[in-house]
C-alpha cells in the first residue's frame, strides 16, 4: 500500500469481487511487497533463532533437541514454498 495507495480502497471493499482479487494481484506484482514481506520474515525468523540461542545451556538431550527443533522451525517457516 506504501507503494500503490489506492490498493487500500481495493482491500477495504473486500475480495468477493474477482475483479479486486485480480487487481490487488495486478498491484502486488508490480511491487516490492512480496521482497519486502520476505525480508521482514528473515529478519524476525533471525530474531527468534538468537532469542532461542540466549536461553540458558542445558546438556539434556531433550532440550538441546527442542532447541534444535525450534531453530529449525525458524528457518523452515522462511524457506517453504508452499
Amino acid at each position: 500500500m506504501e507503494e500503490f495507495p489506492q490498493l487500500r480502497a481495493v482491500v477495504e471493499e473486500g475480495f468477493d469481487n474477482p475483479a479486486n482479487v485480480d487487481l490487488a494481484l495486478e498491484y502486488l506484482g508490480k511491487s516490492r511487497g512480496i521482497q519486502r514481506t520476505r525480508e521482514l520474515a528473515l529478519k524476525h525468523a533471525n530474531l527468534a533463532a538468537s532469542a532461542i540461542d540466549s536461553l540458558p545451556h542445558s546438556d539434556d538431550e531433550e532440550v538441546r533437541i527442542s532447541r534444535r527443533a525450534l531453530v529449525d522451525l525458524t528457518h523452515r517457516v522462511i524457506t517453504r514454498t508452499k
